[in-house]
Order: C-alpha cells, then structure tokens, then sequence
C-alpha cells in the first residue's frame, strides 16, 4: 500500500503538580486554545478540551507521524510556560510528570467529548484521583500508587 493512513482518538488526562488547584476560569478559555493550536502545530488535530482547577482531560487526533509522548511533552511544555507568562501567580506553575492516555473508538467520540464538556459536574461528586483511579481500572492498566502522584 503506498499511501500511509491512520485515525486514532486519544483522550488525554493529567494534573498539575501535586493537583495544585490553579486553573482558574478566568484562563481557561484562553489556555485550551493556546493548547488546541500547539496541537494543531504538531500534526494532531483537538477534538474536545476543558480543564478543571487541578487538571486537563484533551480529546485529540493523533497526527500519523508523530509519537504520543512527543505531542504529551511539547503540549505541557509550551502550555508550562504560557501559562508562567500570564503573571506572578503562575510563575512556578508545573505539570505533574506523567500522564494518563487512553484510546478511544470512533463510535465512543461523542460520550467522551460529553464527558469531557462536563468536567464540573463529574467533580462535584467524584475527586481527580478518583478519577484517574477509575481510568486505569476501565481500562485495565496496572499501577502502583507510589508512583502515580506526584
């Protein structure tokens, strides 16, 4: 076949470091599309985005040549530090180092761009830990606890 083609969701989650709760609304419109165009600059095309204080969850397009941990590290790279220009209150802003992300069907695209919308309401109920916590188990990924925080 010479042509190359490829279609892969992936939902991305990860926190600030130590679930720092600094992500206030007043940024967040700005900073998903700060992160939507870093995406787009790396070959991968943003779905859905939204952010919670402590946290982000990205629904994205995979670009076809481009490793996943390469676009995780460019977007928290570039997003670290616009985040630090937006003022003295982000100055020592920092990712957690890892990351959680998870294949998703194309026939599970909409619940997940429903979930992600719907952050709020999923956060009165339910902590981020919680959250990735129950990630891992649906998905089957072995973890150790010690290691998974930071």
């Amino acid at each position: 076949m010479p042509q190359s083609l490829a279609k892969l969701y992936v939902h991305l989650v990860f926190s600030t470091k130590n679930r720092d709760r600094v992500l206030v609304d007043a940024i967040r419109d700005d900073l998903h599309a700060y992160m939507g165009g870093v995406l787009k600059g790396m070959d991968c095309m943003p779905v859905e985005m939204n952010s919670e204080p402590d946290h982000a969850h990205v629904l994205f397009l995979l670009g076809r040549t481009v490793a996943l941990s390469d676009v995780v590290g460019g977007l928290k790279k570039s997003a670290t530090d616009w985040l630090r220009e937006r003022g003295e209150g982000f100055r020592g802003f920092h990712w957690q180092a890892g990351y959680g992300a998870f294949s998703v069907s194309q026939s599970a695209v909409e619940e997940v761009r429903d979930y992600i919308r719907n952050q709020r309401e999923h956060h009165r109920v339910k902590t981020f830990q919680e959250e990735f916590r129950a990630f891992l188990r649906k998905y089957e990924i072995a973890f150790d606890e010690r290691y998974v925080w930071d």
